[in-house]
């Protein structure tokens, strides 16, 4: 079956540059969010053929009544590049490129394409390389294969090293080249990563499909203005930086690349170093786009890559982004209603009190409500807890103690309690004050 898609203007389809198969035994969804990377890729796409395939063939995939329909498009639409979203072989990529008469892609490739085009970064860029390296280092064979040694022995030698054992050497260096300028990167990363911790910053990580709003989130949580577009993959840098709302207190944000299915081993591989930062998190942002509506196939994908990159201990609050676009109505019913979710839009900032609130209460603890003494000398703790907002009522007691009703949670209680001179008080010593 061909679908011709309604282009404006047609003559983007005369001569369009990308060419598109998908198949049928995919989700809707899946051909969707495949077309949506290929436009954001900057395709032009002329033509979808959709097939069903029971068992691929070993040369070209597909069979060969479903290669001459493709052919045939091909031709009549002056196609420059085909693209499958399947994983091809290498010996099939190269089969269907000289059948078509054009470039061959799948869908790994398709993905590292649009990595290499976004990656702003230092570490991005040499992530990028390294996947696409990886990739293309399987796709050398029998490229030059008919001047490649064979055997040894006198009269059987080949000509010397050949064109293919060449390419093979060179990218096997330029991999190692780039694993060592890697490496220094992340040391230097993990010496800022010490840094944060040693100045008693919490780190909250903010993860999630690639396209749910994680960077107009961390936009609004940090005051910055990193680029967040409605497309896949418009973030690949990892970005740390600080809480600008004063309810949250001291907290770091970092912005991540976002998930995908069937994410490239590749990419995976080499992103590896950059993901570390979310080992380090003490909280997970798990950012849905609940206006998606294939977002619980979402929410397992990266669930499951969560547990695969060995993430499931560290606390994870799931926040359902885009409400206002899924037309929901009453966000603090619904976030009261789960003790691990929110429903918020953070194009609008509807439903961030309870976001804070649930950021505090998973970082710290519960907020209570407590009495508690000073010494006359911690006049210097008593201006920080009325600066914090934390002071509800204070007193002055018969012995000139200090006595204030504070609300806090118990971590920020627990560090208190090591100052000399400051006391929560029980209930005893309460009725006594009175």
């Amino acid at each position: 079956m061909i679908e011709r898609l309604n282009v404006e203007p047609v003559s983007v389809i005369v001569h369009m540059d990308r060419f598109l198969i998908g198949s049928e035994n995919l989700s809707l969804n899946a051909k969707e969010e495949f077309t949506e990377l290929c436009r954001s890729s900057g395709s032009r796409i002329g033509a979808e053929v959709f097939g069903k395939i029971d068992k691929p063939t070993s040369n070209y995939f597909i069979k060969a009544g479903k290669v001459e329909e493709i052919k045939a498009l091909v031709k009549e639409l002056s196609a420059e590049l085909v693209i499958f979203n399947n994983a091809l072989s290498p010996s099939q990529e190269r089969n269907l490129e000289k059948i078509f008469d054009a470039r061959v892609l799948d869908r790994t490739s398709l993905i590292l394409d649009i990595f290499a085009t976004r990656a702003t970064s230092h570490i991005g860029k040499l992530q990028v390389e390294l996947a696409q390296l990886t990739h293309l280092s399987t796709r050398l064979v029998r490229g030059w294969s008919h001047l490649e040694r064979q055997k040894g022995g006198i009269g059987l030698r080949g000509p010397g090293e050949t064109q293919l054992e060449t390419d093979r050497r060179l990218i096997g260096q330029r991999i190692k080249s780039i694993k060592k300028r890697l490496d220094k990167a992340h040391n230097q990363k993990e010496v800022n990563r010490y840094s944060r911790k040693k100045g008693k910053n919490q780190v909250v990580a903010l993860v999630g499909y690639t396209n749910a709003g994680k960077t107009t989130l961390f936009n609004c949580l940090t005051q910055n203005m990193l680029y967040a577009a409605d497309k896949p993959f418009a973030t690949l840098d990892s970005v740390t930086r600080k809480n600008s709302i004063p309810d949250l207190k001291s907290i770091l944000f970092s912005d991540t690349v976002g998930f995908i299915s069937d994410l490239p081993t590749q990419l995976i591989e080499s992103f590896k170093a950059t993901l570390d930062d979310l080992r380090t998190a003490d909280l997970l942002l798990h950012v849905v786009d609940i206006s998606d509506k294939d977002y619980r196939f979402k929410v397992k994908e990266v669930m499951k890559l969560i547990d695969e990159l060995g993430l499931s201990d560290i606390p994870i609050l799931r926040v359902n982004n885009k409400s206002d676009k899924a037309n929901l109505s009453n966000l603090e019913e619904l976030s009261a209603s789960k003790n691990d979710q929110v429903w918020i839009s953070a194009q609008t900032e509807e439903g961030f009190d309870d976001l804070i609130n649930s950021i505090n209460t998973k970082l710290y603890g519960k907020e209570q409500k407590k009495w508690v003494s000073l010494f006359p000398e911690l006049g210097w703790l008593r201006a920080e807890l009325y600066s914090s907002g934390s002071v509800i009522e204070e007193r002055t007691s018969d012995s000139g103690l200090i006595q204030l009703q504070i609300k806090s949670n118990a971590l920020e209680l627990e560090k208190l309690k090591l100052i000399k001179g400051f006391k929560i008080l029980n209930k005893q010593l309460i009725k006594e004050a009175i």
